[in-house]
């Protein structure tokens, strides 16, 4: 998978909410936790860990949200 261009879709959509009403990072990370295949948020996560190099700050939050809320399998 390559994570530059989930870095850039991610960004896309968190610019996308940013111009919304609302938290733009918590709307972000709703879109990319209902959409999202599971492998692809998994290397999103893996990328933003490592520092997320090319995420912008909104998209960069809205990752690190889904790491937080993360619901465990069962």
């Amino acid at each position: 998978m390559n994570v530059r261009h989930l870095a850039n879709m991610a960004n896309q959509i968190a610019t996308f909410f940013a111009t919304q009403p609302g938290d733009a990072a918590e709307a972000t990370a709703q879109h990319i936790r209902q959409f999202w295949d599971p492998r692809m948020r998994t290397a999103i996560s893996k990328h933003a860990e490592a520092g997320g190099e090319g995420l912008d700050p909104v998209a960069l939050a809205a990752v690190r949200l889904l790491a937080e809320t993360k619901q465990p399998a069962g």
